[in-house]
């Protein structure tokens, strides 16, 4: 054989191992479309039935993105009607903060006058309870005061009863000398006997005093010499001596007689007990 037929030999021998190869890949290729369209069938019927799926899903989720929707705008209306109504809300809360505030200034103004009102009262109460205590003080003395007082009345009462029963004692006895008197054919006019115009030297105390100062009881009596219309002079010895005016004497017992203040008493100085009481003493020039 040739060098060209043992060429041509490898030549044939190649293609038919080339021609064997390709039949082989194409046996093979053959089988595996098959099965992959097989496999892609299947693929394909399990994405229809996963798409039939997704749609149904789809639909679902469509209509409940659009209740969702309706949920939404129905939630949006609803919430801008609340936030009105909480807009409005506010705005009367702030309308009320500022009338509260309105009111609390007026009532802390109102407080603040409330407490000088208070403290001026309390210094009132204060100044009225001082003038309670002063009054009260007062009030306690001039009860001391009344009670004395009533005690010197009813001691002047019993005196003045004394002095009634003295005094009917004289009128009686009066009467009867007087009586006495006209039936010896004498005069009962006291004035027309002599010696009995000016009384004698004497000098006694004034014992008691008439609430109205005008009459007084001194310690002179019938037994001294005293008769009823003589004028006696009233002096005071302490603190300094001074004069104070005249009595004539009214009512007269054998220690002791009552008399009448002639006129007023100088610079109104009124008479007390322990005074002077005298006939001899003179008012000074």
């Amino acid at each position: 054989m040739t060098f060209v037929g043992k060429i041509l030999v490898i030549v044939i021998m190649a293609f038919a191992l080339l021609f064997l190869g390709i039949s082989t890949v194409v046996f093979t290729t053959h089988t595996n479309w098959k099965e992959a369209t097989k496999k892609e069938r299947d693929r394909v019927s399990d994405l229809q039935k996963k798409s039939s799926e997704l749609t149904n899903s789809l639909e679902t989720a469509k209509k409940d993105l659009e209740k969702a929707q309706a949920d939404h705008k129905s939630a949006i209306s609803q919430g801008e009607a609340r936030i009105k109504s909480l807009e409005d809300e506010i705005k009367q809360a702030q309308a009320e903060i500022t009338a509260a505030r309105s009111r609390l200034e007026v009532a802390e103004q109102s407080a603040n006058t409330a407490l000088a009102e208070a403290a001026q009262r309390r210094a009132e109460t204060d100044q009225i309870r001082t003038q309670k205590s002063a009054v009260e003080k007062q009030a306690n003395e001039f009860k001391i005061q009344q009670t004395d007082l009533i005690e010197k009345v009813r001691e002047l009462e019993r005196q003045n009863k004394t002095l009634d029963g003295n005094n009917r004692d004289l009128r009686d006895r009066v009467a009867r000398f007087t009586t006495l008197l006209r039936r010896n054919g004498l005069s009962d006019d006291i004035s027309t006997v002599k010696g009995t115009e000016t009384p004698p030297p004497v000098q006694g105390e004034v014992a008691e005093v008439d609430p109205t100062g005008r009459k007084v009881k001194f310690t002179l009596g019938s037994d001294d010499g005293i008769l009823a219309g003589h004028e006696l002079y009233v002096y005071r010895v302490s603190p300094r001596p001074e004069y104070l005016g005249r009595i004539q004497v009214q009512i007269v017992d054998p220690d002791t007689s009552v008399g009448k203040v002639i006129g007023n008493t100088i610079q109104g100085k009124k008479i007390r007990e322990g005074d002077i009481v005298s006939s001899t003493i003179r008012p000074r020039s």
